[in-house]
């Protein structure tokens, strides 16, 4: 069983005072863990780690990694992890209804003129026909879970469009990548790092933006347990300084080029430590750069787009309809936009 947090920093810091004979200071190599997915929308927390953000704010790290996002939503509740960065999902609302998470800031977001998220089909759908979004009326559409951020975006496209789409559930980014290969269903989307390594395959073809149908979307957030997001303000405050440094780290070189091409080939290389493991640098590189979109500056929050996004599962009834936006979202952490 882990130790409470409290009693770990009491005891560390209580250490540390009686060897110095100073006062302890309020955060000293605090544990957390940290749930992340393997894609290059989580660099932050990569950088953060790699280049010691986390160390030097007091924050002992450590990263979980998941297959989907609403297994992490579960993990923070139960109090496995104690920080995630995810999308919204019918799994996270419903357990911020129940008092258990809360999103506390934001991550990835589609942007105007930075290359987003894309719509893909089976190359079966593509000879067929389906060379655009529309085209996929009718047809299977991967998701990991009812619920998942794929569900909203095809669901989004499918309502603009005014047609129906069959959502299948698949549990995981694998097991969807390796359906759509087959052409056991038709089409999904994803992270553009994923997308154009798939579309390059010819196994897979990009057929549109998920901008084109949802502007603005806040793609992931941050998020935490109630607990945490209540009673431990200055370890949040702190991780969120932390992660915000690996935000700005990676906007300033991967999305705004702003630090040169040497400083791009470092984080590239750190980011591949994370990111398609099991292929060579060489081979990686390419999708992990053309693949960058923007982070949220400090981690701020597009609370239209969140809006929105818990007005979509209340009317799929896929959650409670009574909960308010305020039991799902803290906006006391981060600037709002």
């Amino acid at each position: 069983m882990r130790m409470n947090r409290r009693h770990a920093l009491a005891t560390m810091g209580g250490a540390a005072a009686a060897a110095s004979g100073l006062s302890a200071p309020a955060i000293a190599n605090t544990p957390l863990v940290v749930g992340a997915l393997r894609l290059t929308s989580h660099s932050a927390s990569f950088i953060a780690l790699e280049r010691g953000y986390f160390e030097q704010a007091g924050l002992n790290v450590e990263l979980r990694f998941f297959d989907a996002a609403q297994p992490m939503a579960v993990a923070i509740a139960s109090g496995d992890v104690d920080y995630g960065i995810t999308a919204m999902t019918g799994a996270l609302i419903s357990l911020a209804d129940r008092g258990a998470v809360r999103i506390i800031g934001g991550a990835l977001q589609e942007e105007p003129g930075v290359t987003g998220q894309k719509y893909l089909v089976s190359d079966a759908a593509y000879q067929d026909g389906v060379t655009t979004p529309a085209a996929l009326a009718g047809r299977r559409y991967a998701v990991t879970q009812a619920g998942s951020s794929f569900h909203y975006m095809g669901s989004k496209m499918a309502q603009a469009e005014g047609m129906e789409l069959e959502f299948v559930p698949l549990q995981s980014v694998g097991n969807i990548i390796s359906s759509l290969r087959s052409g056991q269903v038709d089409g999904w989307s994803i992270v553009p790092h994923i997308a154009l390594a798939l579309d390059g395959s010819g196994a897979v073809h990009i057929v549109g933006d998920v901008a084109d149908y949802i502007p603005d979307y806040q793609v992931t957030t941050v998020f935490t347990s109630q607990d945490n997001a209540e009673t431990e303000r200055e370890m949040t405050d702190t991780f969120l300084g932390a992660f915000s440094q690996g935000v700005a780290d990676f906007n300033a070189t991967m999305v705004d080029g702003e630090t040169g091409e040497d400083a791009r080939d470092e984080m590239v290389r750190l980011i591949h430590q994370y990111v398609y493991t099991d292929r060579d640098y060489e081979a990686a590189a390419p999708s992990i750069i053309n693949g960058s979109m923007r982070l949220s500056p400090n981690a701020s929050l597009n609370v239209a787009s969140l809006r929105d996004q818990l007005d979509w599962f209340k009317t799929e009834d896929l959650v409670d309809g009574d909960i308010a936006f305020e039991t799902v979202v803290d906006t006391s952490y981060v600037e709002t936009v």
